[in-house]
């Protein structure tokens, strides 16, 4: 095989891949970034640039519901789903295309193929051999497989944004975030949506009160919630299929057009080929230090979604990346602080969360100022006609900083950055509530939240 020699050579072609090539190209590095699809990998191809645009749609068809509110009388709402699709996929057609242009001006050379480990330091690809003094892996993640029979005939959220017919009823196995923001698209465009989760409640690591009134409002759309089930199998049913399922000691079944492996993602790591490449694995997640680096192998780094420990959050992919990159120039001194890094389930209305939970930080010791607010009743909310408007402020009693904040509706998207920022740089929670906001505003609220 023909060798051909770089400084870096990166894995995959997302988030992470391309955050990887900041310092590294401005070090003058020569690096090649190998990817078999799309570039920019899940997050602006399959996953939350366009599923961002299905969520604004369940908006509209959420602030439709709500005009009677401001006496706005309007009739029933008709969802163009085909429209819907097409209108996503030209969104983000020219993303690929345009990532393609950034990392030739870059200087980054790309290669669209599948590459696995050929040595320490070296990767095969293409029938080439890449030598390289450092190999990233940024290969993102993949659909979890369950292990019940059936379970191929399940889609994900991969056919979710690509079918362009709106099935009549959905199953969602497994519910995590995926099956909660698609629940709430789906429902809203009128199909019947039921979510069927083998652990005792929903959304598992983030915080119990928080979670629950995202579960209310999710019910109270017309989703059937189902906890604690153990899934036996999936079968088909004449055209359509049936999921059997055990809940509460006893057998049930529920039929769909379509059912969604909702269970999550783990790291894509698959066919790289580990050992060749002296990559030691723990449990098959890649055993790696605080810098991000193969504990196995020094001049191997990992980062993004492959990063099986951390969520699985693009803005964290480009972020860990960078870190990488950083790492590489610098030496490996660089280590990732996700203390303040928040991160959002966008059902309508939408959760919002950033640091600790309560439990985790009672798990810590902390003595915490705990602010509990429902702001349904507030001017701001009423205003709005808020379905849901909560908020959990998490304060720590000695140092006034804030540890950790949740947010159900009421702009949560939008202000849990503010929350973030005070945590990022020590702002207390006195300096946060002293701040002057613009009036009438959501995040005016936040004076009277911490």
């Amino acid at each position: 095989m023909p060798t051909h020699s770089f400084d870096v050579v990166i894995i995959g072609g997302g988030n992470a891949g391309m955050g990887v090539t900041v310092a590294t190209r401005e070090a003058g590095l020569k690096v090649a970034m190998i990817e078999p699809d799309l570039l920019g990998g899940t997050c602006p191809n399959r996953g939350c640039v366009p599923k961002k645009v299905l969520v604004a749609a369940a908006h509209a068809l959420d602030e439709i519901e709500r005009a009677k509110a401001h006496h706005i009388a309007v009739g029933k709402p008709s969802l163009d789903w085909a429209a819907l699709i097409d209108r996503e996929k030209a969104m983000i057609r020219q993303i690929p295309a345009s990532l393609g242009e950034l990392m030739k001006k870059r200087g980054v050379e790309v290669i669209h193929d599948r590459g696995r480990f050929a040595g320490p330091n070296a990767v095969a690809v293409n029938g080439d051999i890449l030598e390289a003094k450092h190999i990233v892996i940024a290969t993102g993640s993949k659909p979890r497989k369950l292990p019940f029979p059936g379970g191929e005939v399940m889609i994900t959220s991969d056919n979710v944004l690509s079918e362009r017919r709106l099935p009549a009823e959905v199953v969602f196995v497994g519910g995590g975030v995926i099956a909660l923001e698609f629940s709430h698209v789906y429902a809203r465009a009128g199909a019947k949506v039921t979510i069927l989760e083998a652990l005792p409640r929903l959304l598992d690591s983030m915080d119990t009160e928080a979670v629950a009134q995202v579960r209310s409002e999710t019910e109270r759309i017309g989703v059937a919630i189902h906890t604690g089930v153990a899934i036996q199998r999936i079968e088909r049913a004449g055209d359509r299929l049936r999921v059997l399922y055990e809940e509460g000691g006893s057998g049930h079944a529920v039929e769909a057009d379509r059912v969604v492996n909702g269970a999550g993602r783990v790291a894509d790591v698959d066919g790289l080929e580990l050992s060749a490449g002296d990559i030691a694995t723990e449990d098959g997640r890649i055993a790696l230090d605080a810098h991000l680096r193969s504990t196995s192998n020094p001049a191997a780094y990992v980062c993004g979604d492959a990063v099986a420990a951390t969520q699985q959050l693009s803005p964290i992919a480009t972020y860990e990346g960078r870190i990488v990159g950083r790492n590489i120039v610098e030496g490996p001194k660089h280590t990732p602080d996700y203390t303040s890094i928040p991160s959002c389930v966008f059902t309508v209305p939408g959760l919002a969360s950033v640091g600790l939970t309560q439990a985790a930080a009672e798990e810590k010791g902390l003595e915490l100022r705990v602010e509990v607010n429902d702001m349904r009743e507030w001017l701001s909310g009423r205003t709005y006609a808020e379905t849901a408007a909560w908020a959990k402020v998490l304060v720590h009693r000695q140092t006034d900083r804030i540890v950790g904040a949740h947010i159900v509706g009421h702009a949560a998207e939008e202000l849990i950055h503010i929350f973030a920022l005070a945590m990022k740089h020590g702002i207390t929670a006195g300096d946060t509530r002293d701040l002057v906001y613009g009036f009438p505003t959501f995040a005016a609220d936040i004076k009277s939240l911490v």
